[in-house]
């Protein structure tokens, strides 16, 4: 008789999977590429490139001995051994933008070997350029990883790509090099990685320089750094149930809906968990998940430019911690509004009657009864509602906003309107308010040429945000007619007082006359773009008086077209300066003679 031969299955733990964090994900691609040789894994002696497991996954991962890491889209990338580290690849990523430029230190040493080697963190000057003219054949090495460069990593590439079509041979490469928080450490890194693609060429470092960038490279720089008033951002308002978050949010939203200068999505803690949050329990954990969820639309929002206003209670400082930096990573801006109504005039107000629930024990984990609140440390502005009305607790909220250069949407409603005009000033010149963003180049320039080419007008210039107390930009300054006294020019932002103080508002951009209008509304008959009035008073008819002419226009108003513009010349260089100059003085000449009674200016 035969005997059988018996097999026993035994079972073995499934091998666990993570998601590594965007620094850890760039650190692999390195690591499985080569280019941190020695280093071939996590983790290692003396290295700075590690990986850490949430704790509820460090068990499974002792137990199985490996865990497969995966991208967000849950693609197999490696297999790591835990804890030692140790990296096989499984599969590369094959999407996003400028992958094909993405080379492995072997693929770029065939196709570029013999090159000088460039490392660029930042949109290239035109006296880098200048530099890098006469080097050779060069290898931008663009190093665009989580935490090192300046510009999103798009925009680091597509700059390196402008600047590259700009010299005579120059190839670029894109290298994820991540930063790890220790600045000596990842300038050792830095310098490994480029050594490691260079093998032996000669490597170019750049030298620091703030002078202006090329045309193409400083449209880029532009789109992805915009000014405060223009860049995405997540409105984040915290509180406890009751203490008039909620109701905050939705003022400031029909606010910006009135003004109509933004898009804006408003994301309600209530609205939320009905719909993108339903079947959510008020766990702690799944608390964490909801303000996960709308910390993720929101960034997404800020990261197309629009506004996001966000009213839950999130009530742990690790989770809006988290929301902040998806906000940061989108390129968003996140504003925290504490909304610091005590618990005593919660429980009041408990128009829901959610505390009575919670302190009757039919509603656990309930925040400030039976869960805590974390109050942050890092708000932007804090609010208490108590026995304030709507309007003047949203005032604190748009007084910080407007301080801060993202909106200003403070109540001008209030303001007495149209001033007289100067005929009507017992013989008074006229009061002309010149208007840009940061008032150190093109509103400056039109309040100092005013003032040499007609003395008797009175003059002033301020900026919608940026800059206080600061000199006229150098450049431009450098541009202005010879004898042009510029000294004790300083900066300062628009204000409701000097609105009322002018006859006549003239702006740089279309984009600063709505700001005033959305100041003052009132103000729609005397407030133009430069562009605009000039070319309305070439359409006015002959020998009206100033205040005539001003009523004429203020009918008429002519186009309010982006092509009138004085475009900003900050940090274009000397000719960009010389052009809003030159335009400047262009427009002035045409209309200030219309606005002095002699009806000529100095030349």
């Amino acid at each position: 008789m035969v005997g059988r031969c018996h097999h026993v299955r035994v079972s073995t733990p499934p091998v666990p999977q993570h998601c590594p964090t965007p620094r850890e994900l760039d650190d692999l691609e390195l690591l499985l590429s080569g280019a941190l040789t020695p280093w071939r894994g996590f983790n290692q002696p003396g290295s700075p490139v590690t990986l850490t497991l949430p704790a509820d996954l460090v068990a499974r991962a002792e137990s199985a001995g490996v865990v497969e890491l995966v991208d967000p889209e849950g693609l197999p990338l490696a297999s790591m051994t835990w804890p030692a580290g140790e990296l096989t690849g499984l599969g590369a990523a094959e999407h996003g933008p400028f992958r094909r430029l993405q080379l492995t230190p072997a693929q770029a040493r065939a196709r570029h070997a013999g090159r000088t080697w460039v490392p660029v963190t930042d949109a290239l000057s035109e006296d880098q350029l200048a530099a890098l003219t006469g080097v050779g054949p060069l290898v931008l090495l663009a190093l665009t990883g989580t935490g090192t460069p300046d510009l999103s990593p798009v925009a680091l590439v597509r700059a390196s790509l402008a600047a590259a079509a700009l010299l005579p041979d120059a190839e670029v490469v894109a290298v994820p090099l991540a930063g790890h928080g220790d600045p000596e450490a990842d300038h050792a890194l830095g310098l490994q990685v480029v050594s490691t693609y260079a093998a032996g060429d000669p490597v170019h470092a750049l030298v620091d320089d703030d002078g202006p960038w090329p045309a193409d490279v400083a449209d880029i720089v532009a789109a992805d750094r915009p000014c405060p008033e223009r860049r995405g951002l997540v409105l984040f308002f915290t509180g406890l149930s009751g203490s008039g978050k909620s109701t905050l949010a939705r003022a400031l939203t029909d606010r910006l809906l009135e003004a109509g200068t933004r898009t804006v999505t408003s994301l309600d803690g209530d609205v939320v968990r009905r719909n993108l949050s339903a079947g959510l329990t008020f766990s702690k954990a799944d608390r964490e998940t909801n303000i996960r969820r709308i910390g993720w639309v929101a960034a997404e929002i800020s990261r197309h430019g629009g506004v996001a206003v966000v009213s839950p209670i999130a009530p742990f400082d690790e989770t809006r911690q988290q929301v902040r930096a998806m906000v940061e990573d989108a390129g968003g801006a996140f504003f925290l509004v504490h909304v610091a109504t005590p618990l005593e005039e919660c429980e009041r107000r408990d128009r829901k009657g959610l505390y009575a629930k919670a302190r009757a024990g039919e509603i656990v984990e309930f925040t400030g009864i039976s869960s805590p609140y974390d109050e942050p440390a890092d708000a932007d502005v804090r609010v208490d509602t108590t026995g304030r009305s709507i309007d003047d607790a949203l005032a604190d909220v748009l007084l910080e906003l407007r301080d801060q250069g993202y909106l200003d949407l403070v109540d001008s409603r209030a303001s007495s309107g149209v001033p007289l005009p100067a005929a009507d000033r017992d013989g008074a010149p006229l009061r002309i308010l010149f208007v840009c963003t940061a008032n150190i180049c093109r509103s400056p320039t039109m309040e100092l040429l005013a003032r040499a080419l007609a003395p008797e007008l009175e003059v002033a210039s301020a900026g919608t945000h940026g800059f206080v107390d600061h000199p006229i930009d150098d450049v431009v300054a450098g541009a202005l007619p010879s004898g042009t006294r510029h000294e004790g020019f300083r900066s300062r932002r628009l204000s409701p007082e000097l609105l009322q103080w002018a006859d006549l508002v003239l702006t740089a951009e279309v984009s600063h006359r709505t700001f005033v209008l959305d100041q003052d509304p009132g103000l729609f008959r005397t407030t133009f773009s430069l562009g605009q009035f000039a070319s309305a008073v070439a359409e006015a008819p002959l020998g009206l008086s100033a205040l005539e002419l001003l009523t004429h226009v203020g009918t008429q108003r002519g186009r309010a077209e982006n092509d009138l513009d004085v475009e900003d010349p900050y940090r274009r260089g000397p000719g960009a300066a010389r052009a809003a100059v030159d335009q400047i003085d262009d427009l002035l000449r045409a209309v200030l003679p219309r606005l002095v009674r002699s009806g000529t200016i100095t030349r």
